[in-house]
C-alpha cells in the first residue's frame, strides 16, 4: 500500500491505524512481514518454541515489575514476600505466576536449543544465532539463580548455598566471584542485596540487548530447515507467510502457554517455607533447583570416585570441556550433506540430552 492510501486512512475520523502509519511508518513493517516466509515441514512445530520461550520472558517482566511494588531486598525480604504471598490481594497469584513462568522459561530454552542443535541451524551464515542463544540460556540459568534467593526461606537460603560451592570450585576466578556475589563471609542480607540487583537491573539489561541481537540474526537468516528437507528440490520445498499465517499459529502458541501457566500458578500456587536461620543446619535432602540438578549429581559422583578437591576439579573440567565443545559444534559440523561428522554431531547431542535426564532422575532419586 502506497503512502497516499496511508494518508487517507488516517484521515478516517477514529483510525488509529492509519493515524500511527502516518508516523511510525506501519504499512512498511507489514509489508515487510508479509515477505517473510517460514518453511513449512513435519518438525515445523519446533519453530514456536522460541517464540514460547519470549513470551514466558515477558511474563517474567510483568509479574517482576507487580512483586517490585511490595518486596523489599536486604534483612526485610522473607517478611515482604510473606505480605505478598498471603496480605496483599492476588499477591499470591502474581508471586507463582512468576515463579512457575521462570521453569517454564527454562523449560522452553531448552527445547529450543535441542530443536535448534537437532536441525542444525548452528551451520553457516546461523553461527552467530547459536552463540548469542546459548548466552541467552546462560543468562537464564543466572536470572534463576539470583532469583531464587529472594523469598529468602529456609530452602532458598540452603540452596543458594549448595549452589555457591559450585563457582567455588573454579580454579582462581572461583573464590573471587563468590566473594563478589556473597559479599561476605557468608550468604545474608547484604547477598539478597547483590543478588537483587543482579535480578533486577544487571541481567535484564545485558538479556534484552542479547535477545534484540539474537532476533535480528533470526530476521536477517529465516528460520533454518532440517538437513532432510535441504536435500528436497525447491519446487518440493513449502512456506507459509510469516504475517499473518505463521503470526497467528505463534500466537496460539502463546494462548497455550498462557493457559498453562494459569493453570499451574492457579492451582499450584508457590509455596513459602519458613524463615531462613543461618545459625541453624541445613535440612535432610537439600538440593538446587531441577535445571541445576544434574551438574550437582555430576559433581556427587565426581566426589565419591574421587574424594576432596581433585573430584570437584574434575567434574567443573568435565562441564568446561563439554561446554565448549557445545559451543564450538559450529566450526566441526559445517557441511550440509549427512557425513560422518553431521552424523557424530548428531550422536554427542543425543548423549548430552540422555546424560541430562539420567542424571536429574538419578540426582532426584538420592534426594
Amino acid at each position: 500500500m502506497g503512502k497516499s492510501s496511508s494518508l487517507e486512512r488516517s484521515a478516517q475520523p477514529g483510525c488509529v491505524y492509519g493515524w500511527l502509519d502516518e508516523r511510525i511508518g506501519l504499512e512498511e513493517v507489514m509489508a515487510l512481514a508479509k515477505e517473510k516466509e517460514v518453511p513449512q515441514h513435519s518438525h515445523s512445530f519446533w519453530y514456536y518454541w522460541g517464540g514460547i520461550t519470549l513470551f514466558l520472558f515477558l511474563v517474567q517482566l510483568l509479574t517482576g515489575v507487580l512483586l517490585l511494588v511490595y518486596y523489599q531486598p536486604g534483612a526485610n525480604a522473607y517478611d515482604s514476600v510473606r505480605q505478598i504471598t498471603y496480605d496483599i490481594d492476588f499477591g499470591w497469584l502474581i508471586r507463582s505466576a512468576h515463579s512457575w513462568s521462570a521453569n517454564l522459561m527454562v523449560l522452553a530454552a531448552f527445547v529450543h536449543m535441542f530443536s535448534v542443535f537437532f536441525m542444525k541451524a548452528y551451520r553457516k551464515p546461523r553461527e552467530f544465532g547459536w552463540w548469542s542463544g546459548l548466552a541467552l540460556l546462560g543468562l537464564t540459568f543466572v536470572f534463576g539463580f539470583s532469583g531464587y534467593l529472594l523469598p529468602f526461606d529456609e530452602l532458598s537460603f540452603f540452596a543458594t548455598k549448595v549452589g555457591l560451592e559450585i563457582p567455588q570450585t573454579i580454579p582462581g576466578l572461583g573464590p573471587v566471584i563468590v566473594s563478589l556475589v556473597q559479599g561476605g563471609e557468608t550468604v545474608s542480607a547484604v547477598t539478597i542485596q547483590r543478588f537483587f540487583a543482579l535480578h533486577v537491573v544487571v541481567l535484564p539489561l545485558v538479556f534484552i540487548g542479547i535477545l534484540g541481537f539474537h532476533l535480528w540474526l533470526v530476521q536477517k537468516h529465516g528460520n533454518a530447515v532440517p538437513p532432510g528437507e535441504e536435500l528436497k528440490p525447491e519446487s518440493e520445498r513449502r512456506s507459509i507467510p510469516f504475517f499473518p499465517n505463521f503470526f497467528a499459529k505463534d500466537l496460539a502458541m502463546w494462548l497455550i502457554a498462557m493457559n498453562v501457566l494459569a493453570i499451574l500458578a492457579s492451582m499450584y500456587p508457590w509455596g513459602l517455607g519458613a524463615q531462613a536461620d543461618p545459625a541453624a543446619a541445613a535440612p535432610e535432602g537439600i538440593h538446587p533447583e531441577w535445571y541445576f540438578m544434574s551438574q550437582f549429581q555430576v559433581l556427587k559422583l565426581f566426589g565419591r570416585w574421587m574424594p576432596g578437591a581433585l573430584g570437584e576439579y574434575a567434574g567443573m573440567a568435565l562441564f568446561g570441556v563439554g561446554g565448549l565443545l557445545w559451543a564450538l559444534v559450529p566450526f566441526f559440523d559445517k557441511d550440509s550433506k549427512a557425513g560422518l561428522r553431521a552424523r557424530a554431531a548428531t550422536w554427542f547431542g543425543v548423549l548430552v540430552v540422555m546424560g541430562l535426564i539420567v542424571t536429574t532422575i538419578w540426582g532426584y532419586a538420592e534426594v
